[in-house]
């Protein structure tokens, strides 16, 4: 089992950055993949950012490349999602995921580990 549990959210100003960890427990970190994902009211949860097991391969939404940032540290099986230049529209409540099976990469059910979820705020 695996436990996932973020940090880092809050309220920001448009332009502004935070910077969401996602520490993990349970199982070694580097036997699974790691996902960002987000869900804002009404709609549904959408892929952000991936890494790969290694941290050598990414894989972002075009909305926010060159903005957000995703890596690992698998020493301390810490995930990060560095979000730069935040807009009103990234406002969500974020959640890490650790994928240890094959599956499309921007598909939450792909997935098998959740954390509880962060929320960010973007004001304008």
């Amino acid at each position: 089992q695996v436990q996932l549990v973020e940090s880092g959210g809050g309220l920001v100003q448009a332009g502004g950055s935070l910077r969401l960890s996602c520490a993990a427990s349970g199982r070694t970190f580097s036997d699974y993949a790691m996902g960002w994902f987000r869900q804002a009211p009404g709609k549904e949860r959408e892929f952000v950012a991936r890494i790969r097991r290694g941290g050598t391969s990414t894989y972002y939404r075009d909305s926010v490349k060159g903005r957000f940032t995703i890596s690992r540290d698998n020493a301390e099986s810490t995930v990060y999602l560095q979000m730069n230049n935040l807009m009103p529209p990234d406002t969500a409540v974020y959640y890490c995921a650790g994928q240890s099976r094959s599956g499309i990469v921007t598909d939450w059910r792909a997935y098998d580990y959740w954390g509880q979820g962060t929320q960010v705020t973007v004001s304008s």
